[in-house]
């Protein structure tokens, strides 16, 4: 009987050691989700967002709270350029909150994945965003889907067709990480 009590007491501690030193481990795998969600929420820029975010901080996403990243995208008040350069934000924000690269396919499909269809169940953009058109593709300011061109797993090229609403003309806006 006493054999049993010391085994269970080293189960006990073996178990509380394991815990901890789980938890240990996976401490460091938070701060980026905090940062990336802070990101997500327009409560900071991505270039800005450090390790500055202490265990239990306000920048947790509250249930039902909306990504504000793409609330400017397509504003009167901007141009193509400051769009091409919000919709790369979104992009570095789903690597960084989903520990992955970008999401890859047709701009339909990316923008699925933005928009809630990834693993977190979490919408970069909300899906009723007047940037994202009747088939469910992300638009420039002339109503043209991007062209996304994945240059790596980390790196998209990002096209707008300008104006002339032509894909590959002269007038063409890409940003190029």
């Amino acid at each position: 009987m006493g054999q049993q009590r010391i085994r269970m007491g080293l189960f006990g501690a073996a178990t509380a050691l394991g815990v901890v030193l789980v938890l240990l481990v996976l401490r460091p795998q938070v701060d980026p989700i905090r940062r990336a969600v802070s990101i997500l929420m327009g409560r900071a820029n991505p270039a800005e967002a450090g390790a500055n975010f202490s265990a239990g901080g306000t920048n947790a996403v509250a249930k039902g709270e909306r990504s504000r990243l793409a609330d400017d995208l397509n504003s009167p008040g901007g141009d193509v350029r400051t769009d091409l350069r919000l919709v790369n934000r979104i992009f570095i924000a789903y690597r960084q909150a989903l520990h992955t690269g970008n999401p890859v396919g047709e701009n339909a499909e990316i923008t699925a994945a933005l928009t809630g269809r990834n693993k977190i169940a979490f919408a970069f953009i909300p899906a009723d965003n007047p940037a994202i058109n009747s088939k469910g593709e992300l638009c420039d300011r002339w109503g043209m889907p991007y062209f996304f061109h994945q240059l790596s797993g980390e790196k998209m090229e990002i096209r707008s067709a300008g104006p002339d609403r032509r894909l590959w003309t002269d007038d063409d806006e890409v940003l190029t990480p």
